[in-house]
């Protein structure tokens, strides 16, 4: 019987409960310090997230690469989901005091979020990309391929709006065959589709405002991570040699589809 699947051993439970793993010491105790499980749990289930809009992200644009841009629908009202949970966990983070981090902070060393390597492929795919960022997953040979694979290829805008092109809509070729692998500049043709598709398309407008509803929440999410940081650590710079909060708030007030809030004062 010791190969039947159980709860445990269909999610891996054991190994999942091993890899909370502390670096601290507590000097009057000599155990970890508290706070430091809090701070590993709240960063990998972040992980686990990011995994999972990347995997409704790739869907939602073979969804749209097969001209079937209502059934991505689903998978962005997931992803509006997840969007809320991942700001609602910062609620969690923010419990912790900028005292009880100090008491942990040095024992991750060079350690930094900005090698996030999911982190910076949910960028890349968002068309919000860096590529000297590219630089700070150099310790891990797969996850720079990752990256790079990333950069080659097509952004959601990319296949959103190509699936547009391909139902009719007068995108133009400028956009339509861009090169992929420079930032998204805003059309006043692409938005004078949307405005018509507003007016006369409703499927394809619900698809327009999920979108916009995602990346307001995307930048939701960035606002509170920045107020996060500043709360913990202040002006400090961020483990790793980051610049903390100064960089972060760089990031904020930046949508990943500008076209979709353009067109705003068109009605």
């Amino acid at each position: 019987m010791s190969d039947e699947l159980t709860y445990d051993s269909y999610l891996r439970i054991p190994q999942l409960l091993s890899l909370q793993q502390c670096r601290s010491t507590d000097p009057d105790t000599g155990e970890p310090e508290h706070d430091e499980t809090l701070f590993i749990v709240i960063h990998q289930v972040y992980e686990l997230w990011f995994k999972q809009v990347l995997h409704e992200l790739d869907e939602l644009c073979r969804h749209l690469d097969a001209d079937e841009p209502s059934r991505g629908t689903h998978q962005l009202k997931r992803v509006l989901k997840i969007l809320k949970t991942l700001v609602s966990q910062l609620d969690v983070l923010e419990t912790m005091t900028p005292l009880e981090f100090a008491s942990f902070r040095p024992f991750l060393e060079s350690a930094s979020g900005f090698q996030s390597a999911q982190f910076r492929e949910l960028e890349l795919l968002l068309g919000q990309f860096d590529a000297s960022l590219l630089d700070l997953v150099d310790h891990d040979p797969d996850a720079r391929a990752r990256l790079e694979r990333r950069l080659q290829e097509p952004t959601v805008w990319d296949a959103f709006v190509r699936c547009l092109g391909r139902s009719g809509y007068d995108i133009g070729e400028s956009v339509t065959d861009r090169d992929v692998t420079l930032p998204h500049e805003p059309s006043e043709q692409v938005q004078a589709a949307l405005v018509e598709i507003y007016r006369s398309n409703p499927a394809l407008m619900e698809v327009c405002e999920l979108l916009t509803d995602f990346d307001e929440g995307f930048m939701e999410w960035r606002y509170r991570h920045v107020m996060m940081v500043q709360r913990t650590i202040g002006t400090k710079h961020g483990t790793g040699g980051s610049d903390g909060a100064a960089y972060l708030r760089t990031t904020i007030m930046r949508p990943a589809f500008p076209d979709l809030w353009a067109i705003r004062t068109s009605f």
